[in-house]
């Protein structure tokens, strides 16, 4: 399993290995953060890795945050989006150790 810095499954996703390699690997500029945020990287990976030195969210304490909860995947239901945070989340901490 190739798990994202937000706890997203690289290796399961529709872009992996097409536009996208991975946002450990291109250092959180994906294709949609290059399209879509002022900063050209992904709020998640900039917050984790950049700015805290976290090898991704499931080392900070503050899991899920603001941001986490609200980079919300335009094309799904909000339901969907509350049930993927969960699943997100524990993967996350458990590889944080």
């Amino acid at each position: 399993m190739i798990l994202s810095t937000c706890g997203l499954k690289c290796d399961e996703c529709e872009f992996y290995n097409k536009t996208c390699s991975g946002c450990r690997n291109v250092m959180g500029a994906t294709f949609w953060a290059i399209e879509m945020m002022p900063a050209k990287v992904c709020p998640l990976y900039d917050c984790a890795v950049n700015q805290r030195g976290h090898k991704d969210c499931g080392e900070c304490a503050e899991l899920p945050c603001a941001t986490f909860l609200q980079m919300k995947d335009p094309a799904t239901s909000d339901e969907e989006h509350q049930r993927m945070i969960g699943i997100r989340v524990d993967l996350l901490r458990a590889t944080a150790n």
